[in-house]
């Protein structure tokens, strides 16, 4: 077991240092020059005094010295712990720009992948046995499915923000509350939050329904059921392993479809100008900030990695005959 895992774990290492890699690179083919943005947006009056600002931002960002230098550099900081300085939000560090959002995307991500995954296994498994349920639930799984996440936020935002006028369609709290512990700014959390929420949840609901539902299927049609039933199981104790051997591979597509579910997060947040880490990849590209570019990815790479070795944890766990193929291999 500690050679599977030590495998596992190296093949994390070399994917974070690849990762890393085009994180930093991505954002330099980006149109433009940040100091020289930064230097537009104070309106500098006298010309004279804009060469020693540029070198003077320029020395503070770290641009003054070669690509290859920057790029050991930002690994130097990196393992020290330091982002850089936001461009856009100059001089906060990009470490708590960074902290302030993340809350934000986690309560929309965790709460949406693990209620959306117990859900669809729930319903696609009750759907494989019930006609009438599989008649109606599979259509809409379908078409959840097929919908993009910012198209359903668009819908939603629209018929219960807009026309029922039920939930706020923008931001993460009231503009006229301030952040505090509080029933009143805990209810407009929760009220700026339910719309985000609601469009993640739905369109993997879809998903799980429809892989859960297919593979009940086919578990309830292989030859260990038809043998269960002609001993005389039961036939709830045999939809009982069916169900298991089929939660297997959706534990392995959710781990594959973890980047899918955070990406379409984060384009949720655009939508809903949810102030989480897809607010602040638009305010950052718009803005031209390379450092808080980087240090959102590098989150979201670690948070990805370390969710996806987790569920390889799990696996090992609830999967008997991946236990017993380590043993073997020992």
């Amino acid at each position: 077991m500690s050679r599977y895992f030590g495998r596992k774990l190296g093949i994390y290492a070399l994917t974070f240092v690849v990762a890393v890699t085009l994180n930093w690179i991505i954002p330099r083919f980006m149109p433009g020059d940040p100091v020289l943005r930064m230097l537009t947006r104070t309106s500098v009056s006298n010309p004279e005094a804009i060469a020693p600002m540029r070198t003077y931002y320029e020395s503070v960002f770290g641009l003054d010295v070669p690509l290859w230098r920057q790029y050991l550099n930002y690994w130097v900081e990196l393992f020290q712990g330091n982002l850089g300085v936001s461009v856009w939000l100059f001089p906060a560090p990009v470490a708590d720009v960074i902290v302030r959002a993340v809350p934000y995307t986690l309560a929309l991500l965790l709460p949406s992948i693990l209620l959306s995954w117990w859900a669809g296994n729930k319903v696609g498994a009750l759907a494989a046995r019930r006609k009438w349920l599989d008649n109606t639930a599979l259509p809409v799984s379908y078409a959840l499915t097929a919908t993009p996440y910012m198209w359903l936020g668009i819908l939603l935002a629209w018929g219960l923000g807009i026309v029922a006028g039920v939930f706020p369609v923008a931001g993460g709290y009231s503009f006229e509350l301030r952040p505090q512990w509080s029933w009143t700014f805990v209810g407009s959390l929760a009220q700026h939050w339910f719309l985000p929420f609601l469009s993640l949840f739905m369109v993997a609901f879809g998903g799980w329904a429809i892989g859960m539902r297919n593979l009940i299927i086919y578990e309830l049609e292989a030859d260990y059921a038809s043998y269960l039933a002609a001993l005389g199981a039961p036939r709830r104790l045999i939809r009982r392993y069916a169900f298991r051997n089929a939660l297997l591979p959706q534990l392995t597509g959710l781990a594959l479809q973890l980047g899918v579910l955070v990406s379409g997060a984060l384009v949720t947040e655009i939508v809903f100008a949810y102030p989480g880490l897809g607010h602040l990849i638009l305010q950052a590209i718009q803005n031209q900030d390379f450092f808080l570019l980087q240090g959102i990815f590098l989150f979201i790479v670690i948070g990805v990695l370390a969710a996806n070795f987790l569920i390889d944890i799990v696996y090992v766990l609830v999967d008997p005959r991946t236990r017993t193929g380590m043993q073997g291999a020992t």
